[in-house]
């Protein structure tokens, strides 16, 4: 249901997009503010409060990310009231008014704009967007270019047979049960495990500034996911059996296998690809 109660008062409801380095903090969820590592929404909730709103705002995101996984836009809406007299901001004013009190931490809001109170940013989304970047040709994490450390996931054990890659991910386009691809988590036992994967490709990529270090023969790769919504962890599991395909440690067949045994404990032990490499590249509405 596409829709979030209406709020009394005259509070202005926004969409706000933004993005962040994901390293630093752990996850885009709101934490504990005595842990060493806290959730990007603290830091955005706590600039929002230095608008000096009558009520507390509180940012309702529409994708939740883990810890060291980035985001080149993701989406929230929220609430603001403000004094009696005192005028609802404009887009420009919240953008510039948040990323003042946003700064130093390396996160940004991109836009803002004025929605209906009804809009919900999690439940009104149609798709989100997630890309994955590999970096292949090193043959130690020491030959990581130092711009491209925890951007990236460079996979030990040579080069990959993106060919097989591609065939194994065909079984994983469309409609399936996909309880093997993610992680177990307290929400599991209340959430469906189906899901329509809309489109899966692998594709070669650009690295930051990689045109300066071409000698080195490092090449980068993106494999970029589509649905409506993930499952926790989907990715990054769908993701690392990909690479053992490519690897030769899986044949492409054994996608379909791991998906029709619907069981998370079947996924293969140590195959889940690391955070770093992931970004939330956009959420649709």
């Amino acid at each position: 249901p596409c829709r979030a109660p209406a709020m009394a008062g005259a509070a202005a409801r926004y969409l706000v997009f933004f993005q962040y380095f994901g390293t630093r903090y752990s996850g885009v969820m709101e934490t504990k503010s005595d842990q060493a590592l806290v959730g990007v929404q603290n830091y955005l909730e706590k600039a929002a409060q230095n608008l000096r709103p009558s009520a507390p705002i509180k940012f309702h995101i529409s994708s939740r990310t883990d810890s060291g996984v980035h985001a080149l836009a993701n989406a929230a809406h929220l609430d603001i009231q403000r004094a009696p007299g005192k005028a609802a901001f404009s887009g420009k004013q919240l953008v510039q008014g948040l990323n003042y009190h946003l700064k130093p931490e390396p996160i940004r809001i991109l836009s803002a704009q004025r929605v209906p109170s009804t809009f919900h940013a999690r439940f009104c989304a149609r798709s989100r967007t997630y890309i994955y970047r590999l970096l292949l040709g090193c043959a130690h994490y020491s030959q990581i270019p130092v711009f491209e450390r925890d951007l990236c996931w460079a996979p030990a054990g040579g080069p990959l047979d993106i060919q097989a890659m591609r065939e194994a991910a065909k079984f994983l386009l469309g409609t399936h049960d996909f309880s093997t691809f993610r992680s177990l988590n307290s929400e599991t036992p209340f959430q469906c495990p189906v899901r329509t994967l809309l489109q899966l490709e692998i594709q070669p990529a650009p690295g930051f500034l990689s045109h300066h270090y071409e000698h080195r023969g490092l090449e980068f790769w993106e494999v970029k996911f589509k649905s409506r919504a993930f499952l926790y962890r989907q990715v990054r599991r769908m993701v690392g059996a990909l690479v053992a395909v490519g690897q030769g440690k899986l044949a492409p067949g054994d996608i379909q296998e791991l998906l029709e045994v619907k069981d998370a404990r079947a996924f293969p032990p140590h195959a889940m690809a690391p955070a770093s490499g992931l970004f939330l590249q956009s959420v649709e509405y």
